[in-house]
């Protein structure tokens, strides 16, 4: 676990000094995250199992599909931050080594993706989209949080803004 600012100290086989308080920092946001998303998948798990199985009864049929497909992939994108969650506090507390070049590594998470478009997905009931969107934050802050302990930069994304350019043409089209 080696920051940039941090320096081998003569005679410790390569081993990396790390300042206690930057690691003392770094468990406690971690711990905050660590009960965030706990908090998230419990709070999705109670939706879909109770009140979220009421109202995908009263869906009509596509909306019921969009509803079946967007609780998958929720529950998908969850279970996947509650491993990286999970395995990460168990490489905090010494309970296990990090994994070192496995193509299975528990603590690397699978980019974020959003499909957006479905048919039905605006008429999704409204506390299904808030845990879709908040499994989207988390997603985010833990590999902001990842980030930033392996001392990576965030690079801006080269990609060009589509939604921009489109808001551009229609921009000049309709600007005498």
């Amino acid at each position: 676990m080696s920051r940039n600012s941090d320096t081998a100290q003569p005679g410790c086989s390569g081993n990396v000094t790390i300042p206690f308080r930057r690691k003392a920092s770094e468990k406690e946001e971690f711990l905050a995250l660590f009960r965030e998303g706990m908090a998230l998948v419990e709070a999705a798990a109670n939706y879909l199992d109770g009140q979220g199985r009421r109202e995908s009864k009263c869906l009509p049929p596509y909306v019921s599909l969009s509803y079946a497909t967007e609780s998958m992939r929720l529950t998908t994108r969850l279970t996947q931050l509650a491993t990286w969650l999970l395995a990460r506090r168990a490489v905090m507390n010494g309970e296990a080594l990090p994994p070192v070049g496995s193509a299975s590594d528990p603590l690397a998470l699978p980019p974020i993706t959003r499909v957006s478009g479905s048919r039905g997905f605006a008429q999704l009931p409204t506390r299904l989209r808030e845990l879709i969107e908040e499994g989207f934050r988390l997603h985010q802050k833990i590999c902001d949080f990842d980030a930033a302990e392996r001392g990576e930069v965030k690079q801006p994304s080269k990609r060009p803004n589509p939604v921009a350019a489109q808001l551009a043409q229609l921009h000049a089209a309709f600007t005498p």
